[in-house]
């Protein structure tokens, strides 16, 4: 079935939403992340901090274009990638540094919601 391209969920944001929440989070991903460069020598597993970091950063990045090309499997995909890479960033930076840790945590809210939308997406795709 070809995708109607005038669907939106009902629970999506309106589009003036979207640019002043992500600046906010990039905002706090930036000082997370830069919180964690500062404790280097503290971290342990730093290495893979930092990976996961460049991970989940990199999925975000990619994922708009992904989406928008309807490819909303691998879009879905990408969302859960996201969140699993942030969580792991979390957990391993949080004994050390907690606020940079709780900063993450309304990014990887958005992005879970974001996923949400996005599987409204996928099922409308699929009818």
């Amino acid at each position: 079935m070809t995708f109607d391209s005038d669907y939106e969920p009902f629970f999506q944001p309106p589009g003036w939403v979207i640019g002043p929440v992500w600046a906010v989070l990039y905002t706090t991903l930036a000082m997370s992340f830069i919180s964690a460069l500062g404790k280097k020598e503290e971290l342990q597993q730093f290495n893979l901090i930092v990976v996961c970091f460049i991970i989940q950063l990199a999925l975000n990045l990619a994922w708009p274009s992904v989406f928008n090309s309807e490819q909303y499997l691998l879009s879905l995909l990408m969302i859960i990638g996201m969140v699993v890479f942030s969580i792991a960033y979390v957990v391993l930076i949080h004994d050390t540094i907690p606020m940079a840790s709780r900063l993450m945590w309304p990014y990887i809210a958005w992005v879970s919601f974001a996923g949400l939308i996005n599987t409204a997406y996928l099922l409308n795709s699929m009818k």
